[in-house]
């Protein structure tokens, strides 16, 4: 799953559920695209940290969470 295909996954599943907040927007994305995509997110939060600093799920909530604030760009 590319970066902006996440995007649009995040975006679709916060227009569902408004009053959440981003991390618990995206572990209802984790938890609804599957356990090989949790999978793969939480390998890519392991490339880039070296660890993993929980168990998968929330290491693939984290992913999600550093790309959409990557893609957000700075909020002044």
């Amino acid at each position: 799953m590319t970066d902006e295909e996440l995007m649009v996954a995040f975006a679709l599943v916060r227009l569902d559920n408004p009053g959440l907040d981003l991390e618990e927007v995206a572990a209802l994305v984790v938890g609804r695209l599957g356990e090989d995509v949790m999978l793969q997110f939480a390998s890519r939060t392991l490339a880039v940290r070296d660890e993993l600093r929980g168990p998968p799920f929330a290491a693939a909530v984290d992913h999600v969470l550093r790309v959409v604030l990557t893609m957000r760009g700075d909020r002044d």
